[in-house]
């Protein structure tokens, strides 16, 4: 359970994705090792909260995903910097970078923060997607929307087994919201997704794509996994 201190802090999330350069594949195995090493130091000693995902062999434009959360945009800029910095660093290509940010929700009223600033363990998977509602749901009276997110949240506590950090873009990406379900279980995932498209709410989504799965990996294997 997490203090009411802890609640009211505010983070900036950083969905970073990546693309190794094919040069890396032919490095010296023990070099790639090293370099991995590196990496893994240089994240450990960032001082920011971090979780790193597989996307191999899953996407075409992304082999992997770094989640970063500070409370400073400044603080998420230096950690990419010095990863940069590093030798697997000159083989990294981002394909998709996604800023959000935490901020309570004006529907759910449950006031928790969300489960990554919590410290909560993560699952094996996590599903990032920007999310764009239509500029006609922001001009519905707040009660009725009201009334429609509150069918939608009763969809999503039927999927106890599914976790859902939602962060907000507003004014400093190109999305209104960023999603991170976490799940142990893809298809649960499926099944909700199909739910929550027979919602009111639904009608007013105008983008909720690309959907990206992620699998947990810890740094090492992550890298040992690119070949």
């Amino acid at each position: 359970m997490e203090s009411s201190s802890e609640a009211e802090r505010k983070f900036f999330f950083n969905f970073s994705f990546f693309k190794i350069d094919p040069k890396w594949r032919w490095m010296a195995d023990l070099a790639k090792e090293e370099s991995a090493k590196e990496l893994e130091n240089v994240i450990a000693n960032s001082g920011i909260r971090f979780r790193a995902y597989s996307t191999l062999g899953l996407r075409d434009d992304s082999d992997f995903m770094f989640w970063f959360a500070a409370e400073t945009v400044e603080e998420i800029q230096e950690v990419i910097s010095k990863i940069y910095l590093t030798v697997i660093g000159k083989y990294l290509i981002p394909s998709q970078v996604y800023l959000s940010c935490t901020r309570p929700s004006i529907y759910a009223k449950s006031g928790r923060v969300t489960s990554f600033v919590a410290g909560e363990e993560p699952r094996k998977y996590v599903i990032v997607y920007p999310f764009i509602k239509t500029r006609d749901w922001y001009l519905l009276p707040v009660q009725q929307r009201q009334k429609m997110m509150e069918e939608h949240i009763e969809v999503g506590k039927s999927y106890p087994q599914i976790v859902l950090n939602t962060t907000y873009s507003f004014g400093i990406d190109d999305e209104d919201f960023m999603l991170a379900f976490e799940t142990d279980d893809l298809h649960s995932f499926q099944n909700l997704i199909m739910d929550l498209r027979g919602t009111q709410v639904s009608k007013y989504v105008a983008v909720d794509t690309p959907m990206i799965v992620c699998v947990k990996k810890d740094i090492l294997p992550l890298i040992s996994s690119l070949g």
